[in-house]
């Protein structure tokens, strides 16, 4: 790719995608300091198009959970590249991969395969509406763009809608519900407006006030099974890492269905909605279906990456490696007296800013980090290429991009 850089990729995009990037996430906000396109990544590590390198704290936004060219994923997907990829009867992996997760997953009897966390979603919410003839959805944090829908949804992660948005049938928008994680007195309020035709509750956790759900969990399964809800766990970010079977597995609390995706695959296309047999199986009569749902490379790669997980202590490493990082972090934030910090040290991790820090210094703060060569989103994930040598030259990085602002 040494024929491209920086600039003319930045065109070439805005040129012709709308909105600058497939994935609204995605599109660099601080140019020039923060690069526009990655072209290569190995280990935790990435380079842009005019051959800067990065500590990556992106993770491809959360499923690149091993690193970036994982040598045992990439030598189960080459393998099975050398096999097929997609066929039109389903491939021996599927089921393969099934059983492994039924294994780990508390919730999972049976398993289907999409290839996104959003889409996973909609699929379960088809399901709770087809097993209990209801219409009315609760959503609670970030479930996918999915979450549009409600005129007060969460439509991109920390960005909250205040009205209903283009594109979206008012019909379809008042069957919606968004609410705040641990806000039990307006869910009790959806609950007794609407609770004899609430279909499902769908619940992704709130990062920085994650312990709460010690009890909020357990009050949600006893709030579901009040109004004959489903209970869905948006798993997206937290299967595979706060534990390998999620927040079900973590809280001890289990849900009727539960969506997984990233950090199944390393990085591979792949997502799982699953959940209570008798639950699943109405996709007999209530199709959810889809070319790719099974393509063999990306259940090469799940399979790989499940094995990794169940033998080597990759939760563990999560664990460790984001308290080293983000309590190190803090103390540059004080050393420096700057409006900011990170209050979880959870293997997903976001930054707060004081509310009267001025306008500017988050723009501020992200070009200076990029510029020192460390990319970070909302705060950071943290994988299990990070070595501890790795997070030592990110923070001082970091020591000398906050020493500048």
């Amino acid at each position: 790719m040494t024929d491209l850089d920086n600039q003319y990729c930045w065109e070439l995009q805005n040129r012709y995608i709308p909105g600058g990037s497939s994935t609204c996430s995605k599109r660099a906000q601080y140019l020039p300091e923060e690069p526009p396109v990655i072209v290569r990544g190995e280990g935790c590590r990435v380079w842009d198009a005019d051959g800067r390198e990065f500590i990556d704290f992106r993770c491809a936004l959360g499923p690149v959970s091993l690193g970036y060219c994982h040598p045992v994923i990439n030598q189960a997907i080459r393998e099975q590249l050398e096999k097929g990829i997609v066929f039109g009867y389903p491939h021996p992996l599927e089921g393969e991969v099934a059983q492994m997760l039924v294994e780990i997953i508390p919730c999972a009897e049976k398993v289907r395969f999409l290839k996104t966390g959003g889409e996973a979603i909609a699929a379960a919410i088809k399901i709770a509406r087809a097993v209990t003839g209801r219409n009315h959805v609760l959503q609670i944090g970030y479930n996918g763009w999915l979450n549009s829908l409600s005129p007060t949804g969460m439509v991109l992660p920390n960005q909250s809608a205040t009205q209903s948005l283009p594109g979206i049938p008012a019909a379809l928008s008042q069957l919606h519900h968004g609410c705040r994680w641990n806000q039990r007195e307006d869910l009790e309020a959806v609950g007794q407006q609407f609770g004899s035709d609430l279909a499902a509750i769908v619940v992704a956790a709130d990062y920085r006030n994650l312990e709460d759900g010690r009890t909020f969990y357990l009050w949600l399964r006893k709030f579901a099974d009040q109004y004959g809800a489903v209970l869905i766990f948006d798993e997206i970010v937290t299967g595979f890492r706060l534990a390998i079977g999620g927040v079900q597995e973590y809280f001890q609390v289990t849900p009727d269905l539960a969506v997984f995706a990233k950090g199944l695959a390393n990085g591979m296309p792949l997502s799982v909605y699953c959940g209570k047999a008798e639950l699943m199986d109405v996709l007999e009569s209530a199709t959810v279906s889809t070319t790719y749902g099974g393509d063999a490379l990306s259940l090469a790669a799940a399979k790989a990456c499940i094995g990794i997980y169940r033998t080597e202590p990759v939760i563990e490493h999560f664990w460790q490696a984001s308290r080293t990082l983000w309590s190190a972090f803090n103390l540059l934030c004080r050393k420096y007296d700057l409006p900011l910090k990170v209050e979880n040290y959870a293997p997903f991790s976001l930054l707060t800013f004081d509310p009267d820090c001025p306008a500017n210094f988050r723009e501020q703060f992200f070009r200076a980090v990029c510029d020192a060569g460390v990319t970070l989103y909302n705060g950071g994930y943290v994988c299990y290429a990070h070595k501890s040598a790795d997070l030592e030259e990110a923070l001082q990085r970091i020591d000398s991009a906050m020493s500048k602002l």
